[in-house]
């Protein structure tokens, strides 16, 4: 192929990328389902074109941050499995003896008694990985999410999901860190989860930018065609006014968009966040409520946000507010996975609960032996990470610490535990969350991971 024939299908694959772009969200805003946009971009700009929109290659994905300590809060919803069944009142879990197993996981995975999540089926349980070091203290840490050398998981996730139709590809709350890989897009920044509703807003106004550039006529055509059909007004003469100046997208996009991303007083309530809910809660329940939205109308492919951020040193010194801020974490992330499981998927035939992959990570988990005071240092100066991994990973502990405060790593050719640090294996684990994003795709995987083999802690794909 010459070279202006290569710059020619690339020029049309990026128009009709942006096309499929606007597409979602002028469908979005005027209420439709995804199917119908997807029938309406067929018949009017070819199969090919609705084929581009219908099936993302790459999965979704949520990166909470538990930084300056607030990592420690998720270990008493997954304690490590010999610390929680030493049954040991002086150890850092709340509830020693209340704890269960999760069934049916690969490797075995203990389940505080608030634990989210404990419906699934244990091939699409938590999966969790001896990871990277302890950073103490910093609201951005790197090691534990780093796949290869200076390269951030978060970000080949962001590199990988380019290729889905989304307006604005990946999104960071507050100062989490996202750090760089190759072929990473540009990342959104807002202030707060609610913050995101107004970054649509502007979004959206510039996405209608992509009708003002005439230099693919046919696509231009097409994309008149489709958005006249979407709506059952559209006969009407004001209706057509509107939506073909709807070019500009702004008023349109914005005002609709705003309202269907907020979240409600309903929505709140199945959070549990109400006057009474810590601000650190409070962040974290709204910030997925967005996110679910944001995710069910192809609006983004990816959000990084922090959570807790408190450092809890003395939260054993008040069993019962531990108790309470233990339980209403779990209940904030079961009612976010109870919206991906209500929630279509907008672009294949499924729900969004199958096409998310979630991870969980922060600078310091805290010492799991030591109640008191529950200190920042960890034994070995180690770190892990959970993940969700929407059945591609292998589910449950892979390595661990035990009561007598030996770490265990874990080799991943095998997924057995080996004796290795948590900070040897820290690749190999993000390339794992790296490969359920990708869909079981090892090749995207290696585009960022340098390492060895990983296969005995990811699920094969079976054709």
């Amino acid at each position: 192929m010459s070279k202006n024939s290569k710059a020619r299908q690339y020029a049309q694959m990026m128009s009709r990328r942006s096309l499929v772009k606007w597409s979602v969200a002028a469908g979005a805003a005027l209420g439709l389902k995804p199917w119908q946009v997807f029938d309406v971009l067929e018949t009017n700009a070819g199969v090919a074109l609705a084929a581009d929109a219908a099936c993302h290659p790459t999965n979704r994905s949520v990166h909470i941050i538990g930084g300056t300590g607030g990592f420690a809060w998720f270990q008493l919803l997954w304690p490590h499995n010999d610390i929680a069944a030493a049954n040991n009142p002086n150890f850092a879990f709340h509830a020693p003896g209340e704890q269960t197993m999760a069934t049916n996981t690969d490797r075995p995975l203990t389940l505080g008694p608030e634990a989210p999540w404990k419906n699934l089926n244990g091939k699409r349980q938590v999966s969790a990985f001896m990871s990277g070091v302890n950073q103490t203290h910093t609201n951005a840490p790197s090691s534990s999410s780093t796949i290869d050398g200076n390269t951030s998981l978060f970000a080949a996730c962001a590199s990988m999901q380019s290729t889905n139709p989304t307006l604005v590809p990946v999104i960071a709350v507050d100062d989490v860190g996202v750090g760089n890989a190759s072929g990473a897009p540009n990342v959104a920044r807002v202030g707060s989860g609610d913050a995101i509703v107004g970054l649509f807003n502007s979004a959206a106004s510039r996405a209608g930018g992509i009708l003002a550039n005439s230099a693919d006529a046919e696509l231009y055509d097409a994309n008149y065609k489709a958005f006249l059909s979407l709506s059952r007004m559209a006969g009407r003469p004001t209706s057509k006014r509107s939506l073909t100046t709807g070019r500009e997208a702004s008023a349109l996009l914005g005002t609709n968009l705003a309202d269907a991303l907020a979240p409600s007083d309903a929505d709140l309530a199945r959070y549990g966040l109400g006057g009474a809910t810590p601000t650190k809660l409070v962040n974290l329940g709204r910030t997925l409520i967005v996110t679910a939205k944001a995710f069910a109308m192809g609006l983004t492919s990816s959000v990084v946000m922090p959570a807790m951020k408190d450092d809890p040193h003395g939260a054993f010194a008040n069993m019962a507010s531990l108790r309470s801020t233990v339980t209403s974490l779990g209940m904030i992330l079961d009612a976010f996975m109870d919206d991906l499981t209500s929630l279509d998927d907008p672009s294949c035939s499924s729900k969004l609960a199958d096409t998310t992959v979630i991870s969980i990570h922060g600078d310091t988990p805290k010492n799991p032996l030591v109640r008191s005071g529950w200190p920042d240092g960890t034994p070995g100066n180690s770190n892990w990470v959970y993940a969700l991994g929407a059945g591609h990973l292998r589910t449950g502990w892979h390595g661990g610490i035990d009561r007598n405060s030996n770490v265990t790593g874990f080799d991943p050719t095998t997924g057995n535990n080996a004796q290795v640090s948590s900070n040897s294996t820290k690749e190999a684990a993000s390339a794992a969350i790296a490969y359920a994003v990708a869909r079981g795709d090892m090749r995207r995987v290696e585009e960022h991971y340098k390492g060895g083999d990983i296969s005995g802690i990811v699920v094969p794909v079976t054709l």
